[in-house]
């Protein structure tokens, strides 16, 4: 950068006088201004160089340019009306004489990927409809949209820093379609997103099948566990992370979980915090540290957002670098990692020991059996045999003496359905959530719920249970259906914690058997080889919501290769 005194952005003496052969230095109220900024002048003088231009400037726009945070901007814009060097026009700001500010200008850092984008224009067009097509930010997942620039640059720096050929990407969480991206860039390499947002996973596989990527989705809530068959499967992990520092070591944790061999891999991390939440950056880098974890690289103001005006509208580049083969052990924090919304710390969603008193009684009496609570319970309602943690419950079969509760209040109802399925083969379950969570409050949820979970199980929502505020859905599984598409569904279902290739063969057989034609496993596995791609290595909990639907096809279709009628 040129030196300060002679471009207008002052140091510690005074500017020189101008010359004729240049502009005059900036005014006297803005050097003040950004002599308080130290040698971090360059930042605020980047909003000065954008005022210049003699326009009417939101806060919001100039945050947006300028990657300084919001409180920053507002406070210059404050200073400079108050000094009668700006003046308000409309809902923005403009300069009085913006010439007097064309110093403010300067040379800023090179763009380490701007060099390659000419070469991707396809690419560049494609993903900014993929995003303009995309489904809105979820704020109760912390989302803030990256810019369709931002994604191709990230895919542009992904593919020039790595050897990403027949190699795979593993995107944890991918609101921003950072995939689509990559996929785009370098077809060659292979890409796996999870993810929780529904909206998110059937997006991008739309946009995949239009454009015959090589791109696969699979659903997961991260706070239980990365989906089995994505360990160790990856060779560099990509993730823009809730920014809280739970948020980012969880997210982080669950992608090196998925890499094959950490040491020789990398994860990138897109890291937001204000300039005057310091401490915040450094809670959350200590965190990365303690994890063995190098900062290798962090470029700043990489990332580029349609939001986060409270950080600048940007976040930072890190690129980390695996010290060994295996992070150590989290230390204990809460389970809420989002920083608004019914997930965040500050929520109030989890039951009180009376209501879960009220909860677990009522079940006990109405099926008059053994209750197995699983979740989060509070310790003072728990029966003598305790409880069955959610992540137990998630990962592999539990067996259920009787009735099976689990809690999903406090921020876990997305996993209604899911939850529900992964109760053993003849098991009755109530799965407890807020009134107002979507899978319970209307009946497009209430529909939604039914036909993730049918034909295995009969539902019923029952309102104000064991509190007000409170909906029990309660899931008693039903026969065998004699149909052998819906008997192949059920059969599946009854087996969520198995691959979907297995379990569908293992249906297929049993509804074979059902109608008096027994087959070999040969025949089975040569029935189900026919399956879609997106089967294979799946489990049921993994599985896009919106595959749901179409595995009834897949049923469907497997009975008709056997010939069946």
């Amino acid at each position: 950068m040129a030196d300060p005194t002679s471009s207008g952005v002052p140091g510690s003496t005074p500017a020189p006088p101008a010359s004729a052969s240049g502009p005059p230095p900036l005014p006297e109220p803005a050097r003040a201004l950004l002599r308080e900024h130290g040698v971090d002048a360059p930042r605020p003088a980047r909003v000065l160089a954008a005022l210049s231009d003699g326009r009417a400037w939101s806060a919001d726009a100039l945050v947006r340019d300028s990657a300084v945070a919001y409180t920053l901007v507002s406070s210059l814009l404050e200073r400079l009306v108050a000094a009668g060097e700006a003046v308000r026009d409309g809902d923005g700001v403009r300069l009085v004489r913006p010439g007097d500010y064309a110093q403010a200008a300067a040379e800023g850092l090179a763009d380490p990927v701007a060099h390659l984008a000419a070469r991707h224009g396809r690419a560049a067009a494609e993903i900014a409809r993929a995003v303009a097509e995309g489904p809105a930010s979820d704020t109760d997942l912390d989302h803030v949209a990256a810019t369709a620039h931002t994604a191709l640059r990230r895919a542009l720096f992904l593919d020039a820093r790595f050897d990403l050929h027949d190699r795979t990407l593993l995107c944890v969480g991918d609101h921003d379609l950072t995939s689509v991206a990559l996929a785009l860039v370098r077809p060659q390499a292979r890409v796996e997103v999870v993810d929780i947002d529904e909206r998110v996973l059937a997006h991008i596989d739309a946009v995949a099948a239009r454009l015959g990527l090589a791109v696969r989705t699979r659903f997961a809530d991260l706070r239980l566990g990365l989906p089995p068959a994505l360990r160790g499967a990856a060779d560099v992990v990509f993730t823009d992370p809730p920014y809280t520092p739970d948020g980012v070591e969880l997210f982080v944790r669950r992608g090196l979980e998925g890499m094959a061999d950490p040491r020789r891999g990398r994860v990138l991390v897109a890291y937001g915090a204000s300039e005057t939440t310091p401490r915040l950056a450094a809670a959350t880098q200590a965190r990365l540290v303690r994890m063995d974890l190098l900062m290798e690289a962090v470029w700043p103001d990489f990332n580029r957002y349609d939001g986060a005006e409270s950080i600048g509208a940007a976040s930072d580049l890190y690129v980390l670098r695996p010290l060994s083969r295996t992070p150590p052990a989290p230390a204990e924090s809460g389970s809420r990692v989002y920083s608004q919304g019914v997930n965040a710390k500050e929520a109030r969603g989890r039951l009180d020991p009376e209501a879960a008193r009220g909860v677990l009684e009522r079940v006990a009496r109405e099926e008059g059996t053994a209750v197995l609570p699983v979740g989060d319970w509070p310790k003072e309602a728990l029966p003598e045999a305790g409880r069955v943690r959610l992540s137990t419950w998630w990962e592999s079969p539990v067996p259920v003496p009787g009735c099976a509760v689990v809690d999903l209040t406090g921020g876990w109802d997305r996993l209604a359905a899911r939850a529900a399925l992964a109760a053993p083969a003849g098991a009755s379950v109530y799965v407890l959530v807020p009134s107002s969570a979507a899978c319970v409050r209307d009946e497009r949820g209430q529909s939604a719920l039914r036909a993730a979970v049918e034909p295995r199980f009969e539902v019923r929502f029952l309102r104000g249970f064991g509190a007000p505020g409170l909906t029990a859905v309660r899931l008693s599984e039903r026969p065998a259906p004699d149909s052998p598409a819906e008997r192949i569904l059920a059969g599946v279902q009854g087996r969520a914690h198995g691959t979907l290739t297995s379990v569908l063969r293992g249906a297929l057989a049993d509804a074979a058997a059902h109608r008096g034609r027994p087959v070999n496993k040969r025949t089975a596995r040569l029935a189900t080889a026919g399956a879609p791609e997106w089967v294979g290595g799946q489990r049921l909990l993994d599985l896009p919501g919106h595959r749901f639907g179409q595995l009834r096809e897949v049923a469907a279709d497997l009975w008709e290769r056997l010939g069946g009628s």
